[in-house]
């Protein structure tokens, strides 16, 4: 699989030899949710500080359709939902009979909040309200429909029970909007554009899980944990609201050189800052998040990096 795709950039300079560089293409999701932004985000860090590479952030149907694009050498690196990425290195859940061994992770990004939204006017408050309602549960291949998913089973609610809908998220908050749908699932960093748009204009509420129900779901899947949404984040919304979180990880392949994992890491460890700057959920883009929610080995490129920074690597992250 060659993942490093060439190609010559032409010259600012009139007179001057192009420069013969290497293409990295980011996986991301929609332009609604965080991934796009983080994404592009990583490509301009890349792009200023390591000689050689161009990035690109690309749009993609998220979690699930990005393991494919990395484990097809599509995309050098993506974004990905912790229980899909473990699904796909394992062979499990959506990805049972097609194991993915080679997806490895650089680092745990941001954890994702499992947000259920729907119009105050729609008298839906529970997750059991959800029941015989229009639903969107997701983009095709995301990882939000696997966590929506994952929640309404635990909970005793299968698609049977529900008109469900696969939309984006820019879709699934115009859905609302104009009354096609009565709830829908978002699994992503907050704020997220799409949200803060749609509680603009609408008055919005997020649905509450019961304990119960945050134990059932944890129960089904040990990597949800229980998060807080801050009240202020959306128009409207000023309390806090306990949800679901998941983290995100950032996945290559284990083709990708050690070199190159080591500089990708090092270079966006380095300048977190500026990723900072592209979205307030980096702040949680720490090495200490990375070795505790990283659910698949590293590859030996990024353990590298941690390992001059003075970490522990767990046993559990070495290939």
């Amino acid at each position: 699989m060659n993942i490093l795709k060439p190609i010559f950039i032409s010259a600012l300079v009139a007179g001057t030899p192009a420069l013969a560089q290497q293409q990295l293409s980011i996986a991301t999701g929609g332009t609604g949710g965080v991934y796009y932004p983080m994404g592009g985000g990583l490509a301009e860090v890349i792009n200023k500080n390591i000689e050689g590479y161009a990035a690109t952030a690309e749009v993609t149907g998220a979690s699930v359709e990005n393991m494919g694009l990395v484990a097809m050498g599509d995309a050098d690196m993506a974004l990905g939902l912790a229980d899909t990425v473990q699904q796909a290195q394992t062979g499990t859940g959506r990805f049972e009979g097609q194991q993915l061994e080679m997806l490895r992770g650089l680092a745990s990004m941001y954890a994702n909040m499992i947000q259920i939204v729907t119009l105050e006017s729609s008298g839906i408050d529970s997750l059991d309200d959800l029941v015989g309602k229009r639903v969107s549960v997701g983009a095709p291949g995301s990882g939000t429909e696997v966590n929506a998913n994952a929640v309404l089973n635990a909970n005793g609610i299968t698609y049977d029970d529900i008109e469900e809908q696969r939309l984006n998220f820019n879709e699934t908050a115009d859905a609302l909007a104009n009354g096609d749908i009565d709830a829908g699932f978002w699994s992503v960093g907050a704020p997220t554009s799409s949200i803060m748009n749609l509680a603009t204009t609408n008055d919005i509420r997020i649905i509450e899980l019961s304990d119960e129900e945050f134990a059932a779901a944890r129960e089904a899947n040990p990597i949800f944990a229980r998060t807080t949404l801050d009240g202020g984040l959306y128009e409207g919304v000023d309390e806090d609201v306990a949800v679901l979180g998941v983290p995100n990880v950032l996945v290559a392949s284990s083709e990708m050189s050690d070199d190159l994992a080591y500089k990708i890491t090092k270079t966006m460890f380095e300048n977190i800052e500026d990723l900072q700057a592209v979205h307030p959920a980096a702040k949680q883009t720490t090495v200490a998040f990375t070795l505790d929610a990283t659910p698949i080995p590293l590859h030996p490129g990024a353990i590298r990096y941690y390992e001059e920074t003075g970490a522990e690597i767990p046993a559990r992250l070495r290939p």
